[in-house]
């Protein structure tokens, strides 16, 4: 009876807000008894040796603190709002690639070293994600195989495509759409992944870009997708409670991975594929600056940057952590006011 309470439709505004109060109280609430969980059992995150050498403190923090928010997740969606078919695809999407994410982090815990999985297993997983995802968006959803621009300029991504069956109950399979579909999450699970190098950094990006995606799923239409967009930045306010400097606890790959490939979700399922890059800009250039300095490397020799990811860079120039994420966040806070400004002309 509560939980129906509280998903009242009739208040589709009020369930929206409602949700961001109750994903971060549930996070914030439940991270303290995991953190103390993870100290118990000695496990801790793995710092790269190549990074910041003031970083090296941190060896050991509590890490995997994004299985908390998915459940936060999961909880606050169960509670405020009957489950849509694009609830269950995003939801499905977020709950794999965090388990993806968990196997990667219990393998860097349990090898004692800052790298997990291997990147073709990573690759694999993501892509085996993808692939059911974009098959069940389209067959199920009803998600059509195109991406738009702002001012209406549409690209049909499923010129090439298999059917299996006919009639309304035909299967299809548009295979440059899915291979778009993997591009986007693979690339927002790992440009998260990469941007999670600061206190605090990655959670406050995911936290304004999931809230600008939940206002244009709410602007879709799409009520369980604008509450589990909320959800999600909700549980990233109770996450940075105790993410902020000096971090109790990281997220690990068990979060980033999860909550790019939600964002990337949600983009897919309000079809605003495009829109998310600009609102997951910073995300972008974080992953720009690993490519770009990669490439330098190996073509001339010389790095374009200090350090790579791009953060890193400002904190070899001497910025402290807290100006890195404080700036970062304002930046990525500008591309998502961009981006769903630019949603509009997609209409």
């Amino acid at each position: 009876m509560i939980g129906m309470w509280i998903g009242n439709p009739a208040y589709p505004t009020y369930q929206v807000f409602l949700t961001v109060f109750i994903a971060a109280l549930i996070t914030g609430l439940l991270m303290p008894l995991f953190i103390r969980l993870m100290k118990n059992g000695g496990i801790g995150q793995q710092i790269r040796a190549d990074g910041p050498q003031r970083h090296l403190i941190k060896q050991g923090t509590p890490t995997m603190g994004g299985l908390i928010m998915i459940i936060g997740v999961v909880i606050t969606c169960v509670i405020m709002v009957p489950w849509s078919p694009d609830l269950i695809c995003a939801m499905l999407v977020m709950l794999v690639t965090g388990f993806l994410g968990l196997f990667d982090d219990i393998e860097s815990v349990a090898h004692k070293r800052s790298l997990g999985l291997t990147p073709a297993q990573k690759m694999v997983g993501l892509i085996t994600i993808s692939v059911l995802f974009c098959l069940a968006a389209i067959n199920w959803v009803g998600v059509p195989p195109t991406i738009r621009f702002p001012g209406g300029f549409p690209i049909d991504l499923g010129v090439f495509t298999t059917v299996i069956g006919e009639g309304p109950h035909a299967f299809r399979i548009p295979w440059l759409y899915m291979l778009f579909v993997f591009l986007l999450m693979a690339g927002l699970s790992n440009a998260v992944n990469l941007t999670d190098g600061l206190d605090g950094l990655a959670r406050g990006t995911v936290l304004m870009a999931m809230l600008g995606m939940g206002m244009v799923a709410f602007k879709y239409g799409e009520l369980p997708l604008a509450v589990f967009a909320a959800s999600i930045a909700g549980a990233c306010i109770g996450f940075l409670w105790h993410n902020c400097y000096p971090a109790s606890i990281f997220m690990g790959d068990t979060g980033s991975l999860a909550l790019g490939a939600a964002f990337a979700a949600c983009a897919v399922l309000t079809k605003t594929e495009v829109i998310s890059l600009v609102m997951g800009g910073l995300f972008v250039a974080e992953a720009l600056s690993v490519i770009i300095q990669v490439v330098s490397f190996k073509r001339t020799g010389k790095r374009v940057f200090l350090m790579a990811p791009i953060h890193h860079h400002f904190e070899k120039r001497g910025w402290s952590e807290n100006k890195v994420v404080i700036r970062f966040w304002i930046i990525s806070a500008a591309f998502v006011a961009l981006g769903f400004a630019l949603y509009f002309q997609l209409r």
